[in-house]
C-alpha cells in the first residue's frame, strides 16, 4: 500500500472523531508514544489502558499505536537506535555498546534469559526516552490540526445556516 495514501486514509479517521481535540490529541500521544515501545503484544493493550486513564481517545490510541505497523521494515533499526542510547544512559562511565557487526549472533547466544535481562532495561530505557519527544510533539501537532478543523467545519455550518436564514420559507 501507498504510505501517503494510508497516512491520509488514517488521518481522515482522526478527523471524524467526534470528542476535543485535547482528547483525540493525548490518544494519539499515548499511542505514538506505545507505538516506539518494544513491547511486540502489549502496545495496543497498554494505550488503551492509558488512554481511558487519562480519558484520552481510546479510538484515536489505537489509531496510533498500530500506525507503526507502516514503519515494520525499518522497526529493527529503530530497536537498535532506542537500545543504544538507553545502553549509553545506563553505562558508567557513558559508552555505546558493542557494534552490530562485532556482536556474537549465535542463537543459543540470543535465546537466553540472561540476554533478555541484558538487553531489557537499555531497550526499555531507550525507547521511552527516545517516544518521550515524538508523543510529546504529536499532541501539539494534532492538536493543532484538529482545533482548525474544527474551526473550520464550525465557520462553515455557520455560514451554511446564515445563508439558507435569508431565504424565505413558501
Amino acid at each position: 500500500m501507498n504510505p501517503r495514501r494510508w497516512f491520509r486514509k488514517h488521518s481522515l479517521k482522526l478527523l471524524a472523531i467526534r470528542d476535543s481535540p485535547e482528547a483525540i490529541a493525548g490518544g494519539v500521544a499515548i499511542g505514538v508514544f506505545f507505538g516506539f515501545m518494544p513491547l511486540l503484544g502489549f502496545k495496543t493493550l497498554l494505550a488503551i489502558f492509558f488512554a481511558w486513564l487519562t480519558r484520552s481517545n481510546i479510538v484515536a490510541a489505537v489509531l496510533a499505536a498500530t500506525a507503526h505497523e507502516i514503519l515494520f521494515p525499518v522497526m529493527p533499526l529503530i530497536y537498535r537506535w532506542e537500545y543504544d542510547i538507553g545502553h549509553w544512559f545506563l553505562s558508567d562511565p557513558h559508552r555505546w555498546p558493542v557494534p552490530v557487526l562485532k556482536m556474537n549472533w549465535s542463537p543459543r547466544e540470543w535465546w537466553t534469559w540472561d540476554t533478555l535481562s541484558t538487553i531489557g532495561p537499555p531497550l526499555l530505557l531507550g525507547s521511552v526516552v527516545c517516544s518521550g519527544p515524538l508523543a510529546l510533539a504529536a499532541f501539539f501537532v494534532t492538536k493543532g490540526i484538529l482545533s482548525r478543523h474544527q474551526q473550520k467545519k464550525e465557520s462553515s455550518s455557520h455560514a451554511d445556516e446564515s445563508s439558507s436564514e435569508g431565504v424565505d420559507a413558501p
